[in-house]
């Protein structure tokens, strides 16, 4: 490459491309030179050392004439490249040229060759040995045994841990158990069907005030019916007797109407009590295995004992307990009537024993068959837990 400057153009300035396309051409040239070393395998100039030969050959360019140059302004000790390697001092009258900054060495592998590859950890330096701690590997590190006992202590608690709304509705369904058998009980005996029993029965005592078996069942029928409809007073208050004489007198009329109170109170009572039992016992059957059968299990046991019981307080003290049943819903002097009075007539002190005890022999006949098959036997119990063990989803065993 020439160190000479190109002529002045007519405008007084350097014929600039020419002196660019001889750098460029100088330049390919150093920078085929330096692949085809590289190559070749040689090791004596290192990868991209043609960026310096380029660098040296751009610094050779000529300077225009020093009438077209600016002069420096910047002192030259204060100038980076003022003390120069070879020692000799810059030209005052050419531009200085910054010094080429000293190009990056960066070996690589020779052609044809085989990467180097991946070094395992135990080869690696001992600064980069160093682990750093992440969340993927705070998960390999085992807690301490302490730890681990506490965690399978508190999963096999949970496992084994019952759900409280099963045991809830058990409850539930063994409480409302004796009350439903109850009132089905007492509204099996207010029909027509139990008067013709007990009136038409060998034994019952007559009416010594004229009125036969027929017109016992006619005139108690109306009775019966006034209880378990929705009309008022006036259903028995406008009966009028064989002798044109109303049927009931007012204190009767009034008694009924208390008596109608209570039941149609204890009969509502008692389907609301039955319907919830038919809903836990819905729920018990798809949620708890052996939940229905320990539900009326425990129901049945208690409803024999509260029958027991009071069958035998009924039978040593009939009066007392027919007294206190009384008082406990009505006011006093509301219940109690003469002898001549169309009530005492027609629901005599034996129609209420014989009342009582059909009550009593429905509900310990049903709630003995209910603790009767519902008895925890073995084979009930193997069934319960072969239940148990089936996948979610199925019906729960009984």
């Amino acid at each position: 490459m020439s160190g000479k400057a190109n002529p002045p153009s007519e405008d007084g300035r350097n014929d600039v491309s020419g002196r660019n396309d001889q750098q460029f051409s100088g330049a390919d040239a150093d920078l085929a030179k330096a692949l085809a070393d590289h190559q070749s395998g040689s090791d004596e100039a290192p990868a991209f050392e043609w960026l310096a030969a380029g660098s040296a050959e751009a610094g050779k360019t000529p300077t225009p004439p020093a009438a077209t140059q600016a002069p420096a302004t910047q002192p030259a000790a204060a100038r980076p490249d003022a003390a120069r390697p070879d020692g000799k001092e810059p030209d005052a009258g050419k531009p200085e040229v910054a010094a080429p900054a000293r190009p990056l060495k960066v070996e690589l592998p020779a052609a044809g060759g085989d990467a180097e590859p991946m070094r395992a950890p135990s080869t690696l330096p001992a600064a980069l040995k160093t682990e750093v701690p992440t969340e993927t590997t705070m998960l390999a590190i085992r807690p301490p045994e302490a730890e681990i006992e506490r965690r399978n202590a508190e999963r096999a608690q949970a496992a084994d841990a019952k759900p409280v709304l099963p045991r809830v509705w058990q409850v539930l369904v063994a409480v409302f158990f004796p009350f439903v058998l109850l009132l089905l009980a007492i509204r099996a005996i207010a029909t027509p069907v139990f008067l013709w029993v007990e009136y038409y029965r060998p034994g019952f005592p007559a009416d010594s005030f004229g009125f036969s078996s027929d017109d016992r069942l006619t005139y108690g029928s109306y009775a019966v019916d006034y209880l378990n409809n929705f009309t008022g007073p006036r259903f028995l208050g406008d009966l009028v007797g064989s002798n044109g004489q109303p049927l009931f007198q007012a204190g009767e009329v009034s008694h009924m109407a208390d008596v109608k109170g209570v039941y149609m109170m204890s009969m509502l009572a008692g389907l609301v009590l039955l319907i919830a039992m038919i809903v836990g016992i819905v729920y018990l059957g798809r949620r708890s295995v052996g939940g229905i059968r320990r539900a009326l299990f425990a129901g049945s046991a208690a409803t024999l004992l509260i029958i027991i019981g009071l069958g035998v307080f009924a039978v040593l003290g009939w009066e007392q307990f027919f007294t206190g049943f009384h008082q406990i819903f009505f006011a006093n002097g509301t219940w109690t009537f003469r002898l001549s009075d169309s009530l005492i007539k027609l629901f005599p002190e034996q129609f209420w024993t014989d009342a009582g005890g059909t009550i009593a022999v429905l509900v310990l006949l049903a709630a003995a068959l209910t603790f009767a098959f519902s008895w925890p036997t073995k084979r009930r119990r193997e069934r319960s837990a072969a239940a148990a063990r089936r996948p979610q989803g199925r019906r729960a065993a009984l």
